[in-house]
């Protein structure tokens, strides 16, 4: 029979577990803290003690004039780049006789639709009218331009739709079937989705060389930040369910390139493949999978990130206030630092984390040695301490080189659309699938990244990657391409 105190433990960590599946479901993703110091200067409202009646507070007047601030900014302004069409509008009466004298202007905005339309190519024919253009065979010579390089052979879209259809698909997280309901509402076409699927999958063999050109370039680099995330797989071999697959995502935050790659597992051997010859930092969570990465390559140097365990703290604030506050309270000054020297150049900005922001993770690590004693280790505030604890080595590491992030956060900004994806369109087909999903959110998160058009890019790479030659294939990656 377990103890009373043992029994109390495990009621407090249940009761902890179920406030977190909860605040999952209902509440808000934010981790906020504000400290709420109150100045020394400013009173308490509620511990003041009342004033003295023998005591008279000096007084002074103070004069100056103060611009009062509007309590409405207005509307944006309209874009100067978008086409304008004039509207003049005369008075409904006779003006030959009056002079101008000013005029009222009013600016608002129209929607005009998509639209499609045929391109019809003809290729003229020509014979010569001499005898002598027939050949021995009595076939005459016949003189005829050769067919337009198209994207795809024999594929009736042309570049501009195969990328809206594609940036559709995975930026705005329409499905194929609803952009195809929408061609047959506003167009009278529906193609079928079995042909629209056959140009995705065109569109992907295509580009292939210029994938694994994206994820060439962003292993030479000496830094990137490695997360995980989960993608449900329809699989043969599982009739009625799904396979649980992971994307696999590397960010390199300096030439801003990020390569999704899709595997059927967790396990390290499925980053190894694409990590094995790779020198420098990774930037990851606490997963041991990058732990035995790191182990089996002795060319990898693994740094932490703060925000996971600074998350620990935060959902500890429940079971124990005090304590979590004061934590929460550090990392609110560390992150204080951090943004003033983001900006910073890489030398500047390991001087200045060592100035300030050293020591307030070393008041950390003394603070945690002398509390952990009187804290439950399976409590949430044990959980967070052990966490700090264990990952010190690659926690610490974040400021051996100011080039290092003090945490995952770029990362898993990048992540967020394959999680918007996946309430769209539940599940990849196939584990095929699943590599053609990884493909395209690679290119356009590099877009999103290095604020390119995707749509514009797409176009453009599609038009011009036949003609490209392999040596000069780097040029339409969006982090290099000058649209």
């Amino acid at each position: 029979m377990p103890s009373y105190e043992e029994l109390l433990e495990q009621n407090a960590l249940l009761k902890f577990e179920n406030d977190q599946l909860k605040k999952l479901i209902y509440s808000s993703k934010k981790e906020r803290h504000a400290s709420v110091e109150v100045p020394a200067e400013q009173g308490n409202l509620f511990n003041q003690e009342p004033p003295s009646e023998e005591s008279e507070a000096a007084t002074e007047t103070i004069t100056y004039n103060r611009k009062k601030a509007s309590s409405h900014k207005g509307r944006n302004k309209l874009p100067s780049h978008l086409p304008v069409q004039e509207v003049i509008i005369e008075p409904d009466v006779d003006t030959s006789d009056m002079d101008k004298i000013g005029e009222e202007v009013t600016e608002t905005l129209d929607y005009t639709p998509a639209s499609l339309r045929v391109i019809r190519t003809r290729r003229i024919k020509y014979a010569k009218k001499t005898k002598a253009s027939i050949g021995q065979d009595g076939d005459q010579q016949i003189f005829i331009a050769p067919p337009l390089q198209r994207p795809i052979n024999k594929c009736i879209a042309e570049s501009s739709l195969l990328a809206h259809i594609i940036v559709r698909k995975f930026i705005d997280h329409m499905p194929f079937y609803r952009q195809i309901q929408g061609f047959k509402r506003d167009f009278n076409w529906e193609p079928s989705k079995s042909t629209v699927n056959d140009w995705f999958i065109a569109v992907c063999t295509l580009l292939q060389p210029l994938y694994e050109q994206l994820e060439k370039e962003l292993l030479t680099s000496s830094y990137i930040q490695v997360d995980e995330s989960p993608i449900k797989v329809q699989d043969k071999n599982k009739s009625g369910k799904t396979h649980q697959g992971y994307m696999w995502v590397m960010h390199e935050p300096v030439k801003k390139i990020v390569a999704f790659s899709y595997n059927k597992s967790r396990s390290h051997h499925a980053i190894k493949q694409k990590l094995e010859n790779f020198q420098g930092w990774i930037q990851c969570d606490g997963y041991g999978a990058y732990d035995k990465l790191a182990q089996l390559n002795e060319n990898i140097r693994l740094a932490g990130c703060w925000v996971h365990a600074r998350r620990k703290y935060y959902e500890a604030q429940d079971s124990d206030a005090s304590l979590a506050k004061y934590a929460l309270d550090l990392f609110t000054k560390v992150y204080n630092h951090e943004a003033q020297c983001r900006c910073y150049e890489i030398e500047r900005r390991k001087s200045y984390r060592d100035q300030h922001i050293v020591p307030l993770i070393n008041e950390l690590y003394e603070w945690i040695d002398k509390e952990s004693i009187k804290v439950l280790p399976k409590s949430p505030m044990g959980k967070a301490m052990n966490y700090t604890i264990q990952q010190k080595g690659k926690l610490i590491a974040c400021f051996q080189d100011g080039i290092i992030e003090l945490d995952n956060n770029l990362i898993e900004n990048k992540i967020r659309p394959l999680a918007l994806g996946r309430k769209n369109y539940l599940f990849a087909g196939s584990h095929s699938a699943g590599q053609r999903i990884a493909m395209m959110y690679s290119f356009f998160a590099t877009c999103k990244a290095n604020e390119v058009n995707p749509q514009h890019w797409l176009s453009y790479v599609l038009e011009n990657i036949k003609e490209t030659k392999m040596s000069k294939l780097s040029s339409l990656l969006p982090q290099n391409v000058n649209l």
